[in-house]
């Protein structure tokens, strides 16, 4: 029995099946009531058939494919997109909205980047929204300025919906270990919208000053890869040699698992967000979870989902003293963290508004 056949097997006369695009992403997941309960039935994604993947387990998502929608459109009633859509080309958009009208499918739109962090020109994410944005049934986001923002620049008012929990209840109930002051910058792979060089000169002078805080910095091994394609030796060469520096830790490994990941943050105190641009962050959220103190950039909607330091970094300045000012207000200050009772309740909240929604568009 395929994955589609069985979801359809097991869907009740009042349960509404939602084509998400993507479903496994956590955010997607963590939108269904904690006890299923909703009456949502998200469909799984489906495989692609060469068995293509990227770094991560990730795949481009099969369901954004008018060929897809055209065979498989009595299997959902709506059809819901998050992430994924920068793998396709604008002109499948089109046609996905066309395939997606032809056969009475509401379309639903959670815009979570304004702006792509992996793409530098921000020309083709936009040609993208300006193509899911003016044909959604119903727009959601995560902050009142992206919603300010998609409807100054598309004269659409979105739904302002919060990002649910990251972790798990085990790890959001878990004691935080006592521990020194650990400010952490991981670079990844150096994606786009990172510009960690900047901002480490301020902090290894600011660590310096602190007594008894380290500072460190993290970064993928695949950048000293010839044959990868995140290949930059000498940005990389130039991050391991602020070892050098007192209270500095450098660490190269490969990507983490999700449970290393979590050991990882709960290590820190604080986690810096070296973006200079972006829009929402699902890394934060997670640090929330965890009792792991944001400091994040003022590009981007950072500061309006959870508490955090901001400092000022975007594409065009950098306000160096407002980092030093956000690193010590930590230092001196702590996190706020999430409770599992108030996470579950969110998680309540956001199931239900996301089932009235999905009916709302049925309705017409």
């Amino acid at each position: 029995m395929t994955a589609l056949a069985d979801a359809r097997m097991h869907a009740g006369a009042s349960t509404l099946r939602v084509a998400s695009v993507p479903a496994s992403h956590v955010y997607v997941r963590h939108l269904s009531a904690v006890d299923g309960d909703d009456g949502v039935l998200r469909l799984p994604d489906p495989r692609p058939a060469d068995g293509r993947t990227v770094p991560g387990g990730w795949w481009p998502p099969v369901m954004l494919d008018p060929r897809w929608i055209r065979d498989n459109h009595r299997s959902f009633d709506v059809f819901h997109v998050h992430f994924g859509f920068d793998s396709v080309e604008t002109e499948t958009l089109i046609d996905i909205v066309g395939e997606l009208r032809e056969h009475g499918k509401p379309l639903i739109y959670t815009a979570h980047d304004l702006r792509n962090p992996h793409q530098p020109d921000p020309r083709g994410h936009r040609e993208q929204l300006d193509v899911l944005i003016p044909a959604a049934d119903e727009i959601i986001t995560l902050t009142p300025t992206a919603a300010a923002r998609i409807e100054r620049l598309w004269n659409r008012r979105p739904r302002v919906l919060s990002h649910p929990h990251v972790l798990e209840r085990e790890f959001i109930v878990r004691p935080r270990p006592a521990q020194p002051f650990v400010l952490g910058v991981h670079a990844k792979s150096l994606r786009p919208n990172m510009d960690p060089l900047p901002i480490l000169d301020i902090l290894a002078d600011t660590i310096a000053t602190l007594p008894g805080a380290v500072l460190r910095i993290d970064l993928h091994d695949e950048l000293f890869a010839p044959d990868n394609h995140w290949y930059d030796p000498d940005t990389g060469a130039a991050l391991v040699d602020f070892g050098r520096r007192p209270g500095v830790e450098v660490r190269v490994h490969e990507y983490f698992t999700d449970d290393q990941l979590w050991q990882y943050l709960s290590s820190l105190t604080a986690s810096l967000l070296p973006y200079r641009f972006g829009t929402h962050s699902g890394w934060l959220e997670a640090c929330y979870d965890l009792g792991t103190a944001v400091i994040a950039p003022s590009c981007g909607c950072y500061a309006e989902q959870r508490p955090c330091a901001v400092f000022g970094f975007d594409e065009t300045h950098f306000d160096a003293d407002s980092l030093e000012r956000a690193v010590r207000s930590v230092y001196e200050g702590g996190a706020e963290r999430a409770t599992w009772s108030a996470r579950r309740a969110e998680r309540s909240e956001l199931a239900a508004a996301h089932r009235a929604i999905y009916e709302q568009v049925l309705a017409g």
